[in-house]
């Protein structure tokens, strides 16, 4: 019986091969790893490639050294991981809005699949649906209720991006017509509706926590798919009338498509040993989110999904292609 090998297959066993020979005096890693953050410094994918990264570089025996490289929606830094040697010394530090791109840009310069190897998940953190003095509800179904009598009478502040697809989700799945208004950033969009000029937002904890702590906005529940630790009394969406409604912004680490599996089973292995620690843990937890480490398929399947769960999301809000 023949066996066919197509040429693709034939380079990737090569590869494969040859790292494995290779391990006898060249064990991974023997030089810096490089980290490619597609954001600006001081978001939470740039902490988390910092924080997560330091730990793991002490692990590994290198550096992981954060390479910022912000621009056209993250595309620029992906695009810088995607065309790199599949060597495990260039990382992407991907999050949701990695899987969000393809929706609404017609034309990426790669494949947000075949072009990655998706190596570890750090941690999720979900958005909350919060309302601010202007709107006098103390409950999701209060506020769905309202959105429904008086269509588009709501203002939703957005800062575009992740919280303009989670905003536009959360309306289309609650059923009402709402207003969503689009800010420079995640600041100005609270600063209106904490001053009454827009009646809510669904944003991440880090940005609603001062907020919420000085009692200028009000949560009215969380979008993970259950509680979370830091607010245990916050309902999930889907427990406050909205089900199914699911929506956070997760962490995870990628290489070039056809990096070796030993090398991305070893980044996985080290990163999931960091994450157990306690605290790691906590440090998540102050931060609003949760760690969540997954295996390789895991992850995959995770991007898989959530490919199709922004492709529904942008068609159902009718949000166009550029």
């Amino acid at each position: 019986m023949k066996t066919a090998i197509t040429l693709t297959s034939a380079v990737v066993l090569a590869a494969q091969c040859g790292w494995v020979a290779a391990q006898g005096k060249d064990a991974y890693p023997n030089k810096p790893i490089r980290m490619i953050v597609p954001q600006a410094p001081g978001g939470s994918n740039d902490i988390f490639a910092r924080f997560i990264g330091s730990q793991v570089a002490e692990r590994l025996g290198t550096q992981i050294v954060v390479d910022n490289r912000p621009g056209a929606e993250g595309m620029i830094g992906s695009e810088l991981v995607a065309r790199a040697a599949p060597d495990g010394y260039t990382m992407l530090m991907a999050s949701t809005a990695f899987t969000m791109n393809p929706a609404v840009i017609k034309k990426l310069p790669y494949d947000s699949l075949k072009d990655f190897t998706f190596a570890a998940t750090l941690g999720r953190g979900p958005v909350v649906i919060a309302t601010g003095p202007s709107l006098s509800v103390n409950s999701v179904k209060e506020l769905v209720a309202l959105g429904k009598a008086k269509p588009n009478h709501i203002t939703m502040a957005s800062a575009g991006g992740f919280m303009h697809f989670v905003s536009a989700m959360f309306r289309s799945q609650a059923g009402f017509d709402a207003v969503i208004a689009l800010y420079k950033g995640g600041g100005p969009a609270l600063t209106d509706v904490t001053g009454g000029h827009a009646h809510m937002a669904v944003a991440t904890i880090p940005t609603l926590a001062p907020h919420l702590r000085v009692g200028k906005v009000k949560a009215l529940a969380v979008g993970s798919a259950k509680r979370m630790s830091l607010m245990a009394d916050l309902p999930t969406v889907s427990e406050a009338g909205v089900p199914g409604y699911e929506a956070s912004i997760w962490w995870a680490w990628a290489a070039t498509g056809g990096t070796p599996v030993p090398i991305i089973n070893k980044i996985n292995a080290e990163v999931a040993e960091v994450l157990k620690r306690p605290d790691i843990v906590k440090r998540f937890t102050n931060e609003g989110a949760e760690v969540e480490p997954r295996t390789p398929e895991e992850i995959r399947e995770m991007i898989r999904t959530d490919l199709i769960k922004w492709e529904k999301v942008a068609a159902d809000a009718k949000m166009p292609k550029h």
